[in-house]
């Protein structure tokens, strides 16, 4: 990969793959102009750092690429512009009485790109597939959820617990449908995703390139006014602002580095808000973070600020929990529990029997990345010494537990709930203290997933379980920042739909 954030937001591999997919349609080739591809059509060119590894929505949708993986794939929900769930696939749904069943009802007449229906058999398929294959990333998201039942367009979920979360939880990045017919065999459907997105992808060249065009049969089709896609893995960092300005690309993601640069090259960029933090992990079953003087001293060791000053330039803010400030499950009162003090954690320390130099800890991250070179520094003030080093194969004994010291970082959940039990709960799969979770937290969960997010006691009651999870010895939250992206003025602004790349009214100027 030739650019990672400084975070690694999930784990993405450098698969940069050299064996070619058949053609299905010839290349569309690009021409002149910002978006004007062969015949005037209205193509968007974006070039990402993360492409994806994975077109499979089981394996590939739990990270940030699950924004690409949405050109191809449909989810029975997504979000708006205030982050609540709105129709997708399914046009409404209906809670029971007791809060632990609720009936999504599709729309009607639709179909994958490969003619399968798009009906309740096809959400019950997949719900089943995430739930039980052996690589899904989904799994643990799922947790709420016994059975489905399939009557014609009603999918109806059995739940094992009351949970007013479902709509929230399936949008977008848990649940991309994909057609039962091709997920029967899911090493294909990852090199040939079909879905009943608003694009259909005709060639894909793994971890390199995809050249996707307009899907005619996706419900929302008429306000889909981009007819051609060409996504590309981003090169090196350095020359994404200069294949911007001269069309190569028209839309890009950047790092806060680049948005200058960006701006002086009369590049629009826009500012999306997300979900996203960054965060030390901590195995507390491994030495010597089983000791929580040691965890509380690296705690005060941690000077967000710099973090801020010296990553974001300008574009985020230090939190010390796994939300941006604003957010609904954002807790004021747990703001700032553990301020700055490097003279409170040497203190720590010494009570816990280590002198300066005793502890030294291998800092196992899979890419060069600045942030890892900031905590060495940070932590070295009282004491600790911390070697970083570099795995490319990071994501294997990060989500194994088997790493004592890492970094991480969000892009959340549409449930602050599943953003909560990822990090936090003994099974996430960001806890790399797994099955340890804090005291109190389970029960505070459960009373968040049996308030409906209408109620108006929702909100105290999601910061109740924030409060709870920030307990956790597992993670130290350093800073967030919004999505930027880097984009040809000929590319209208999308909606600000927190994390999500919506496409709906999207216009490239100068196409027919």
């Amino acid at each position: 990969m030739p650019r990672r954030p400084r975070f690694a937001r999930g784990p993405r591999a450098a698969a940069l793959g050299t064996v070619l997919a058949t053609l299905l349609v010839p290349v569309l080739a690009a021409c002149g102009g910002a978006g004007a591809a062969a015949g005037g059509a209205a193509t968007l060119k974006w070039t990402s750092t993360y492409f994806p590894t994975h077109w499979d929505p089981v394996v590939g949708g739990s990270g940030a690429q699950f924004r690409e993986l949405a050109l191809v794939y449909a989810s029975l929900t997504k979000v708006d512009e205030k982050g609540e769930a709105v129709p997708d696939l399914a046009k409404s749904w209906k809670y029971n009485a007791e809060g632990d069943e609720i009936t999504f009802r599709l729309r009607s007449g639709l179909k994958f790109s490969d003619g399968e229906p798009v009906n309740a058999a096809a959400v019950k398929a997949a719900v089943e597939r995430a739930k039980k294959q052996k690589n899904s990333a989904l799994f643990g998201d799922l947790t709420s959820i016994k059975s489905v039942t399939a009557k014609g367009l009603d999918a109806v979920f059995h739940l094992t617990q009351v949970d007013y979360q479902i709509p929230q939880l399936l949008g977008e990045r848990v649940l991309q449908i994909a057609s039962p017919k091709a997920a029967k065999s899911p090493e294909r459907l990852d090199q040939n995703p079909v879905g009943a997105g608003p694009f259909v992808i005709t060639q894909l060249v793994p971890g390199t390139k995809a050249v996707l065009t307009k899907n005619p049969d996706y419900w929302d089709a008429e306000n889909i006014h981009i007819q051609n896609v060409e996504l590309t893995s981003a090169p090196d960092s350095s020359t994404v602002v200069s294949g911007l300005r001269t069309g190569v690309y028209n839309f890009a993601d950047i790092d806060p580095s680049q948005a200058e640069s960006a701006k002086k090259a009369g590049l629009d960029v826009f500012v999306q808000p997300g979900f996203n933090a960054s965060n030390i992990s901590l195995n507390v079953n491994k030495a010597p973070f089983d000791d929580d003087r040691v965890v509380d001293a690296v705690r005060y060791a941690v000077n967000r600020q710099e973090f801020v000053d010296k990553l974001t330039f300008g574009y985020g803010e230090a939190t010390d929990q796994p939300f941006p400030k604003g957010y609904a499950a954002y807790d004021p009162e747990s703001e700032n529990a553990y301020p700055y003090d490097p003279a409170k954690a040497r203190k720590l320390l010494a009570a816990a029997g280590h002198q300066a130099g005793d502890i030294k800890l291998d800092l196992v991250i899979p890419a060069e990345d600045p942030g890892a070179e900031i905590v060495q520094s940070q932590l070295a003030k009282v004491g600790i010494t911390v070697d970083i080093r570099i795995d490319k194969n990071w994501a294997t004994p990060f989500f194994a537990k088997d790493l004592t010291f890492s970094l991480y970082s969000t892009t959340g959940r549409d449930s602050a709930v599943q953003t909560l039990t990822a990090h936090f709960g003994p099974d996430g799969p960001l806890n790399l203290s797994s099955p340890y979770e804090p005291a109190g937290f389970e029960a505070a969960v459960a009373k968040v997933r049996q308030t409906p997010l209408d109620d108006p006691q929702y909100t105290k009651t999601l910061q109740a379980a924030t409060r709870a999870g920030l307990k956790s010895d597992a993670l130290v939250f350093t800073y967030s920042q919004p999505n930027l992206i880097a984009k040809s003025k000929s590319v209208s602004d999308l909606p600000k739909n927190p994390a999500h790349l919506n496409w709906t009214g999207v216009t490239i100027a100068g196409a027919s």
